[in-house]
């Protein structure tokens, strides 16, 4: 009997850190995972001890390494996106904490681009608008606020990477500084058409280019494990950030297909094939990944508050005391008796992009109770995604034949079927949840050959649940229109 064989699947997301094993059918074995530490030093501020997340992420990949029952063929890194570390060369210590994605310090620093006309320009090169969610920015400011640390910059003294990179230099024993195409995209550094970090960008950002991560293809060499037991020279071959990975992992590899994952915010992906479709609606142009000699990009979307809404409606107003008791609530009532949510609690994003935008409920009576409000704020949710994918459509001119979802939001059964409903389009969740982690090692086992290529990988997708659109069109349009007007009144 053939000796079964794994990919290592590390998963290091914005709270925690993971391992999975994966076997040849795409199966996850064991989980390994343990959450991190946060910090906040100022309103708006948010840092992680990025030798804390090496620490943990190495712990608990040694754990899910433990239970292989034969071979690890490779390791696969996913990540959060646009996480700053700079680091020092020699020793391998962070000069300072990890700036997380979520960080607004830069927001001034964001104002003062605009301001000088740099906006455009930095679209046209990297797809991305400027915004303090970027890595940029944040490698400017460490740049300007760290005396002497731009001139050892300079001198490639200290390096700089999102969290890929500091994950593969620490697993290479700091022999391999490189990060891949998809996390690249996310810097606002990287020209998407030349796929090269952009010199007329470093330097409006102050960026000295040696500090800078070779780019190499997502599925493609990272060099090999070192100094670390029980992995010791195993290749590390794949690499994407977190929402790309997601998109692979769901097996959305044609023009057209896209994912939504339900989480905190909702993040939606298109992928728009061997072409990058420019926005005028809101909307990011990315990287989705490099693999098998092409490059694909895809269109993103956010919607800043979903699974948010549902923690508001438990801690803030004690409306529930689970999230999980929101779906019989939702379908307490035929609908919200005229209730609509809007959840702006952090602004607006995708296609609005208003940071201005705050929550709004309108239409409620004195008939109104608690299960409307838990509707609405349900509905919300499928409202603002259909506004992203609106937005999408138009701009990659391809409809869109089918949403696949993921993510913890997905286990609200009322929540899909309205989405199938108010987007008139059938909603699929996959048999394997973790299509995130799963993405990443999908890139790696495809380097090391231990899947033939892509359409082997579309055979092990599997349907677990399928939604079906029922709703009449008339009340369809009705519902979007009311949708529509209360965001109006919002943005007004």
């Amino acid at each position: 009997m053939r000796e079964k064989t794994y990919i290592l699947a590390l998963d290091q997301g914005t709270t925690s850190c993971r391992a999975i094993l994966f076997d040849e059918a795409g199966r996850p074995l064991t989980t390994a995972q343990r959450e991190f530490a946060q910090h906040y030093p100022q309103s708006g501020w948010v840092e992680q001890d990025a030798a804390e997340i090496w620490s943990i992420q190495r712990t608990v990949m040694q754990e899910a390494a433990a239970q292989a029952e034969g071979a690890i063929a490779a390791i696969g890194i996913t990540n959060q996106r646009e996480t700053v570390v700079v680091w020092e060369r020699e020793s391998g210590r962070p000069v300072h904490p990890a700036i997380v994605w979520q960080c607004r310090r830069t927001s001034g620093l964001c104002t003062e681009l605009k301001s000088a006309g740099h906006e455009e320009g930095i679209r046209e090169k990297t797809g991305l608008i400027v915004d303090p969610y970027f890595s940029g920015t944040k490698l400017a400011w460490l740049l300007r606020e760290i005396p002497g640390l731009k001139e050892k910059a300079e001198r490639g003294e200290v390096l700089f990477g999102t969290i890929d990179s500091w994950l593969i230099w620490n697993l290479t024993g700091g022999r391999v500084h490189a990060t891949d195409v998809s996390n690249a995209s996310r810097t606002m550094l990287f020209n998407i058409h030349k796929l090269t970090w952009d010199e007329e960008l470093c330097r409006l950002f102050g960026v000295p280019m040696a500090m800078l991560p070779e780019v190499r293809p997502s599925s493609g060499d990272f060099g090999r494990v070192t100094g670390i037991p029980g992995l010791e020279g195993i290749p590390i071959a794949g690499a994407a950030g977190d929402q790309q990975a997601a998109l692979f992992g769901q097996a959305c590899h044609e023009e057209g297909m896209l994912k939504n994952t339900y989480g905190t915010g909702c993040f939606l992906l298109m992928n728009t094939g061997e072409r990058p479709a420019s926005s005028r609606h809101g909307l990011l142009t990315t990287v989705a990944w490099q693999a098998e000699g092409k490059t694909e990009y895809a269109l993103e979307g956010s919607v800043f508050t979903a699974g948010a809404v549902v923690q508001w409606l438990r801690d803030g107003l004690g409306l529930v005391r689970e999230a999980k008791e929101t779906e019989a609530l939702a379908l307490a009532v035929p609908d919200t008796d005229g209730v609509y949510f809007v959840p702006a609690f952090n602004g607006l994003g995708t296609p609005y992009w208003n940071p201005d935008a705050r929550g709004m409920i309108t239409g409620i009576s004195r008939g109104t109770r608690k299960e409307h409000i838990v509707r609405a704020a349900l509905e919300a949710v499928a409202y603002q995604t259909v506004d992203v994918i609106r937005a999408m459509e138009e701009e990659s001119g391809i409809p869109l034949s089918e949403l696949r979802a993921d993510g913890g939001m997905t286990r609200n059964r009322f929540l899909l079927q309205f989405q199938a409903d108010i987007l008139n389009r059938t909603v699929t969740l996959p048999e394997e949840a973790e299509t995130t982690a799963l993405g990443a090692a999908y890139l790696a086992g495809l380097q090391v050959g231990l899947w033939s290529g892509r359409e082997e990988i579309r055979r092990l997708w599997k349907e677990r649940e399928c939604y079906v659109p029922c709703m009449a069109e008339e009340v369809r349009r009705r519902l979007y229109g009311e949708w529509e007007r209360a965001v109006k009144r919002q943005l007004v």
